[in-house]
């Protein structure tokens, strides 16, 4: 979605920068100020790949918004977007959504548990959300992540809405419990615990769980639909004890 916004007078907070001689694309990713934990995250997300590719970036607050400025030099862009469109659709399929859902469920669970479902049903089709959201994503100098949400996705968030419907109001812990074993018992994915931090296939930290307001070792697990966990050393007692409650024998301890 393609909007203007009065980054003029705009504070930079934050700049990493390389420096080169062509630059041959510019763009500025927003988002009120309100989801500025949003472009946070996808600063993070894109600077290593945009830095090792000869680009610079900088974080931008202006009245009302906060911004990603990306500056990408000649024959980089393909990666360089392929990079920016998948943390985007992570923001989407997550972090819109998680706020989506909490709205929009109306069942008794609450605190972790309601936390937990949230994830749960995020997880079971998050890699086709983002499939479609990356599709929704063209290329544009300027870049509103709300203006594209609210003016692009409607289909998508009529899905969400059907989601959110099936869910009974009388849907209790021991069916969390249940709906989380079937989705383990589907996945493949590995991922691995070590302290205070999951770890995906290729030992990546995962941190999406940022996008639900909260970073949490619990929620992540879900996020990241694993099939099976395994914690590398001494986990947490809470972890633990959520491990065996709702994976059971796919949990590996050593």
């Amino acid at each position: 979605m393609e909007g203007k916004f009065p980054f003029s007078s705009a504070r930079i907070n934050k700049t990493r920068k390389r420096a080169y001689n062509k630059v041959v694309e510019e763009i500025r990713i927003s988002e009120r100020q309100e989801n500025g934990s949003f472009i946070t995250y996808l600063y993070n997300g894109v600077m290593s790949g945009l830095l090792a590719a000869g680009g610079e970036g900088e974080l931008i607050f202006a009245p009302g918004r906060t911004a990603l400025g990306i500056r990408m030099r000649e024959g980089t862009q393909p990666r360089v977007l392929g990079d920016v469109k998948d943390k985007l659709a992570e923001i989407v399929g997550i972090g819109y959504k998680y706020r989506f859902l909490r709205r929009s469920l109306n069942v008794s669970l609450r605190g972790d548990e309601r936390r937990l479902l949230l994830a749960a049903l995020i997880s079971a089709d998050l890699e086709s959300d983002k499939a479609y959201i990356r599709g929704k994503i063209s290329p544009a100098r300027e870049f509103a992540v709300d203006g594209f949400y609210d003016f692009c996705l409607g289909p998508l968030r009529e899905k969400w809405e059907r989601i959110a419907s099936y869910v009974p109001s009388a849907f209790s812990a021991s069916d969390l419990k249940k709906f989380c074993a079937f989705l383990a018992g589907e996945s493949r994915r590995r991922v691995y615990l070590r302290g205070n931090t999951v770890f995906g296939e290729n030992f990546a930290p995962l941190r999406r769980s940022r996008l639900t307001g909260e970073e949490d070792m619990k929620t992540e697990i879900v996020l990241s639909d694993a099939g099976l966990v395994y914690c590398l050393g001494k986990v947490e007692d809470s972890v633990s004890d959520f491990l065996q409650k709702y994976y059971a024998e796919r949990a590996i301890f050593s």
